[in-house]
């Protein structure tokens, strides 16, 4: 059953689509993440256009996050001052990169941005979150090995204009979430994603704040910052497909209950690893897209007409 997306321009299997939103919702619950980094290049994969696909999985994000971030909030584990202060600086980073975004896309060059960032980032952190599980198997089976701390000091935590987040227990420089918050703003215009596959370890390892209250202070500032890059790009570069978006939600609700009880059968480190290798391969198809031959090749030629 074919479904015509109108600002993709194109139809595609309504099933493939329900599918993809099954498969990523079934990885975000089980991995505890948003998913973004993965369905933008699923997207792009099956052919909707690298900004469509950017600026609905944005779209996307805004919904699932909503979600996560209420269940938190009714726990008790979001700071909310520390949420303000990464929001405020997300807003700045998101509407710079809608920004960056269309100059890009006037000229010709957004796609290529795109498919180098996601093969950046993804090589990177699969790369790191695969050292750190097997660093941490390798922990469990020799106890008697010593620990590093989890949260070193810098020089930047000596940075002026400190503040005191009573809820994550941390006297900091408010310079420090304020530019985390404007990477992440930056990265989630540009990537369409909600960005805490690097919010969340800079909170946990930059920041040193408490894991408990990471995942709901992350969540509650993506929500804005997403559903900002929503409303610009769709008023700036009518890139959001809102048809392409609820489909993909409804079958990411549908994963993500399995996801969830699939995740407590495992152990952290052993998620860390397996999500790990799905990012390098996620990375390595992109890679290998960008560096192969198009299957259509063609070229400019300038033919001399005499007068």
């Amino acid at each position: 059953m074919q479904l015509y997306l109108p600002i993709a321009e194109m139809s595609a299997n309504i099933f493939l689509l329900l599918g993809m939103g099954g498969a990523v919702g079934f990885l975000a619950g089980m991995f505890g993440v948003g998913g973004g980094f993965l369905m933008t290049p699923l997207l792009i994969f099956i052919g909707v256009p690298a900004p469509v696909a950017v600026a609905t999985e944005a779209n996307h994000i805004v919904a699932a996050s909503v979600s996560g971030a209420l269940a938190h909030w009714r726990r008790g584990n979001v700071d909310f001052k520390m949420g303000f202060v990464l929001l405020i600086g997300g807003l700045i980073g998101s509407s710079f990169g809608v920004f960056l975004f269309k100059v890009l896309r006037g000229l010709g060059q957004i796609e290529l941005v795109i498919s180098l960032s996601f093969v950046i980032f993804l090589g990177v952190i699969g790369t790191l979150m695969l050292a750190e599980s097997v660093r941490a198997i390798a922990r469990r089976r020799h106890p008697g090995r010593k620990r590093r701390k989890l949260h070193q000091h810098y020089w930047v935590h000596g940075l002026p204009l400190k503040m005191r987040f009573r809820r994550s227990k941390l006297y900091i420089s408010a310079l420090l979430p304020l530019s985390i918050g404007l990477i992440v703003g930056v990265l989630a215009a540009i990537m369409g994603v909600g960005g805490g596959f690097i919010i969340v370890p800079a909170m946990i390892y930059l920041l040193g704040m408490p894991t408990s209250v990471v995942v709901g202070t992350s969540l509650f500032q993506i929500i804005f910052v997403t559903a900002n890059v929503t409303f610009l790009q769709a008023v700036h570069n009518f890139t959001v497909d809102v048809l392409l978006a609820l489909v993909l939600l409804t079958g990411g609700v549908i994963g993500a209950q399995f996801g969830t009880r699939a995740g407590a059968k495992l152990r952290g480190e052993e998620l860390r690893g397996l999500l790990g290798l799905i990012v390098i391969a996620v990375c390595s198809k992109l890679l290998f897209d960008l560096a192969g031959a198009p299957e259509d090749l063609f070229s400019l030629t300038v033919i001399a007409t005499g007068r």
